[in-house]
């Protein structure tokens, strides 16, 4: 007997190796790399999807039973343990995760999502699959009720000692209502680039995108056509992204440090509202993303930066800064726990520590500490992050206000994602008198 063809997922196209399972196969793959190898789930799907001989819809497939499973982790691995009592291997358990998601989720068809998903498993396995997810469709109002009953952070899938940090912080309802928000796919909003082109003719161009009411430098759109952003006539970037620029108040003809620039959302507005007259210093401490914000800065038209790469955690300042005169405005646009953004972070609330909240905290403030001697009498420093913590937002103002006679807080700002309907986010502007 000839020996059996050993198949291999990838087949070859025009010299290349592309997988040739569908959009299923792809989010299980996915799935078992992030379980294993710890990587971000956004550089994981789109390698995948990168090599992946897929219809645009297929993509676009792969990618909401990937996220869908990660935004919903909690909630159907109880459901799985509702279905099975005895523990469940992993790589089994990832196949239960996709189908259940699927049928009680994504609202796929019963016999597509039940059939489609057991085709993924090898063959002693599928026996097993199958009857777990048959039981489950039978017992789908069962399983919905039970999971209703859940505590918050079960059926939101976040992690417990978040959600009761947010309970404590927020209250129950406005708790349930930022998990909840995080659970849903964001919209695309863009800020209108004025260097390029004037809004009027921006609308014109692109009849699709919808300004925002109370903020008409900004659109919301579905999709953004290519040709929007090659040409630089709009940046990707949340409304909630302005209030530090707005804050900052930059003015034509000023020196304004970006200290934490990459990748360049910020300073091309900054930019804008400067109308590239003055001096921009931009600064980023990682090589891969000051070549995005180079490379943002020339699609965009910004003609007033000039970009340094620096670490304000290590070293001394540069003498491409110490040597010459201060600067009227800082924006400190700090590191931080991004958990004012989990929306866009599908997998953020999976690498988040309890720890992170202080170890974060110290690494901003000595940022802020370096940075404030370069700031002239008079000047304003905006301190911002995407943060929704207590720790990384008034606390580091207090401190730094502390241990700083000479600064002064002149205003502090909130967006929160369930009261503003943006990404979170906070600033809080501060002007030296000594």
């Amino acid at each position: 007997m000839a020996p059996r063809e050993i198949r291999s997922p990838w087949r070859r196209e025009s010299g290349k190796a592309v997988l040739s399972h569908g959009a299923r196969q792809i989010a299980l793959t996915a799935l078992r790399l992030w379980r294993k190898e710890k990587r971000f789930a956004d550089s994981i799907i789109s390698g995948l999807s990168a090599k992946a001989a897929l219809t645009p819809s297929d993509r676009a497939f792969a990618l909401e039973l990937f996220y869908g499973v990660l935004r919903n982790l909690t909630l159907l691995d109880f459901w799985v343990s509702c279905l099975r009592a005895s523990r469940v291997e992993s790589d089994l358990r990832d196949i239960l995760r996709l189908g259940l998601y699927q049928l009680f989720l994504l609202k796929t068809a019963q016999h597509a999502a039940v059939h489609e998903t057991v085709e993924l498993a090898p063959k002693s396995q599928r026996t097993i699959i199958n009857a777990m997810l048959r039981a489950a469709t039978r017992q789908r109002s069962d399983l919905l009720a039970r999971a209703w009953a859940q505590p918050l952070f079960v059926r939101t899938s976040h992690p417990q000692f978040l959600v009761e940090r947010w309970l404590q912080h927020f209250g129950l309802e406005q708790a349930e209502k930022l998990c909840e928000w995080n659970n849903l796919p964001a919209p695309v909003y863009a800020r209108v680039n004025l260097l390029r082109i004037d809004r009027t003719e921006f609308l014109r161009r692109y009849p699709e995108s919808r300004p925002l009411p109370d903020n008409p430098n900004f659109v919301e759109i579905d999709s953004f056509p290519s040709d929007a952003l090659e040409r630089g006539h709009c940046y990707i970037q949340d409304p909630s992204t302005a209030i530090a620029c707005q804050l900052l108040d930059p003015k034509p003809g000023e020196r304004i440090l970006d200290a934490c620039a990459a990748p360049g959302g910020k300073t091309g507005y900054i930019a804008q509202l400067m109308e590239n007259a003055g001096t921009i210093v931009a600064c980023d401490r990682d090589p891969e993303r000051l070549q995005i914000l180079k490379e943002n800065m020339a699609r965009l038209g910004v003609g007033n930066v000039r970009i340094l790469r620096h670490d304000w955690t290590h070293g001394h300042v540069p003498s491409e800064i110490a040597s010459v005169a201060l600067f009227d405005r800082i924006l400190i646009d700090a590191p931080c726990t991004n958990t004012g953004v989990m929306r866009r972070r599908v997998d953020l609330r999976w690498r988040l520590r309890r720890i992170d909240f202080v170890r974060m905290q110290q690494r901003q403030i000595e940022i802020v500490r370096r940075l404030i001697p370069l700031l002239k009498l008079n000047g304003v420093l905006v301190y911002s992050t995407c943060s929704l913590e207590p720790e990384e937002n008034e606390e580091v103002v207090r401190r730094i206000l502390a241990e700083t006679p000479a600064l002064r807080l002149q205003a502090q700002k909130h967006s929160l994602p369930f009261r503003d309907g943006f990404d979170g986010a906070f600033t809080a502007r501060l002007t030296r008198s000594a």
